[in-house]
């Protein structure tokens, strides 16, 4: 019986078998007269699982380690592996570039009003000083401009332009609240002294609101709220017609109700009764007309004004577009083209850290009126504030204290049976300086962002 199947050795080759195998690599050490065999010896009965591994040549010694042979399909595997990391690596660094690249294009779309900064550390000394920390107020500026891409709404007078929309908007400092308040562009107000771009100076004067913007920008229009609120602006932004249609667009439109069919030429708006879808042109012909609703007013204006941006932030928080990145780019693109902010919210950064502080807000805490207003007593085409409603309301703001909004019908009805001699105020009529609770709440005419215009 041989060791091994195949031709039986020689008998040198046999006789040679019965000594011991020499180490591998320890020719120092073997017998001189041992055999050599150029055969490769073949696997023996004993050993029936084991196969042949190549050794490496730095590794064989007397001392050496056993070698633990690879499984089978090792090295496919370890192939696999790396693969898959070269993949992953790959997806990850070009998620970061796209990531990178949008970022920087959001970024390069917002425009910076740094004229209105150095106007406004002139004044440092005049304006308001900040008595609620955390609490913040912008000023939102809707500018009327008809140059460059709003030239379709009017005629182009050189660049003039007046604030067309003004909304002073307080975030409470706990963030649990938001209260946007509308300021008439046809209210009369205190305009100061205000440094124009040609780098003359207007004079103090009674005027009109919004000429504040035309004669010296956001700064004059900033200093202009602040004389008149006590409230320190710690933001303001400018936005333009434009972008505010892109906005509407990028969030596929936003539904309104009407109770009557609408015709503004001047507004190029036109639009049946009922429920509808309105996106660009005819959302801005929405917000912007006065002729096509009512009796024509600014009052009536800036109520649909905030019942359509309620709808919109409505629109904006549902989950259809902040959770889907296809529908959310095309928003935040629209929306920091649209704006010209100061330098304290120039970068996407500083505007994202805004939205995230806010964003929880639930839509009846964000909060719409228009600042207490009624006719101007010399002319019935201007207003001017209600006293003291307009001061109580200014210094709640101030103080950051809420701010309670119901619909003008339910405020008017409160209003008419708390007077005195009504007999809901629990005095009887010949009662002498009946006058409200000082710890009563005051409640103003508005809507939230959950009631939307049509329920």
């Amino acid at each position: 019986m041989t060791d091994s199947a195949g031709t039986p050795p020689e008998p040198e080759d046999r006789a040679g078998a019965e000594q011991p195998p020499p180490a591998t690599g320890a020719s120092a050490d073997a017998e001189p007269d041992a055999p050599k065999t150029t055969e490769t010896p073949e696997t023996t009965d004993a050993e029936p699982d084991t196969e042949p591994t190549a050794a490496d040549p730095e590794d064989t010694g007397p001392d050496a380690e056993p070698i633990a042979a690879d499984p089978e399909g090792a090295k496919g595997g370890r192939r696999w592996l790396r693969w898959t990391a070269l993949g992953v690596s790959v997806v990850v660094l070009a998620a970061a570039g796209t990531g990178w690249w949008f970022y920087r294009k959001l970024d390069g779309n917002i425009q910076t009003d740094t004229t209105a900064a150095h106007e406004l550390d002139k004044y440092e000394r005049d304006r308001p000083a900040s008595v609620v920390h955390d609490a913040q107020n912008l000023l939102l500026i809707g500018s009327d401009s008809r140059a460059g891409n709003n030239s379709s709404y009017g005629r182009d007078d050189g660049g003039s332009q007046r604030s067309d929309t003004t909304i002073l908007l307080h975030l409470a400092a706990d963030r649990l609240s938001a209260t946007a308040v509308s300021l008439p562009r046809d209210l009369m107000a205190d305009i100061p002294a205000c440094g124009r771009p040609d780098g003359t100076q207007t004079k103090q004067q009674f005027a009109q609101f919004n000429s504040a913007f035309e004669m010296g920008g956001a700064a004059c229009t900033i200093r202009t709220v602040e004389n008149m609120t006590g409230i320190r602006i710690d933001h303001h932004m400018v936005v333009d017609f434009s972008g505010f249609k892109d906005m509407v667009d990028a969030v596929d439109g936003v539904e309104v109700c009407l109770k009557e069919p609408v015709d503004d030429r001047q507004a190029h708006l036109k639009l049946p009764a009922g429920r509808q879808l309105l996106r660009g042109e005819q959302a801005l012909g929405f917000v912007r007309s006065r002729h096509g609703f009512g009796d024509g007013s600014d009052t009536q204006r800036m109520d649909r004004q905030q019942q359509f941006l309620g709808s919109l932030i409505k629109k904006v928080q549902s989950n259809g577009v902040l959770l889907n990145p296809t529908r959310l780019f095309p928003v935040l693109d629209a929306a920091t083209r649209s704006i010209t902010t100061d330098p304290g919210l120039n970068t996407l950064k500083d505007l994202y850290d805004l939205v995230r502080s806010v964003r929880g807000i639930p839509t009846e805490n964000i909060r719409f009126l228009t600042v207490p207003r009624q006719p101007y007593a010399y002319d019935s085409d201007r207003d001017e504030l209600v006293q003291p409603d307009a001061d109580g309301l200014f210094k709640q703001l101030r103080e950051d204290r809420p701010i309670k909004v119901a619909p003008a019908a339910d405020v008017t009805k409160a209003k008419e049976s708390t007077k005195p001699g009504s007999g809901s105020d629990g005095k009887r009529p010949d009662d002498p300086d009946p006058s409200p609770s000082p710890s009563a709440t005051p409640v103003y005419s508005g809507t939230n962002a959950a009631s939307g215009m049509c329920g």
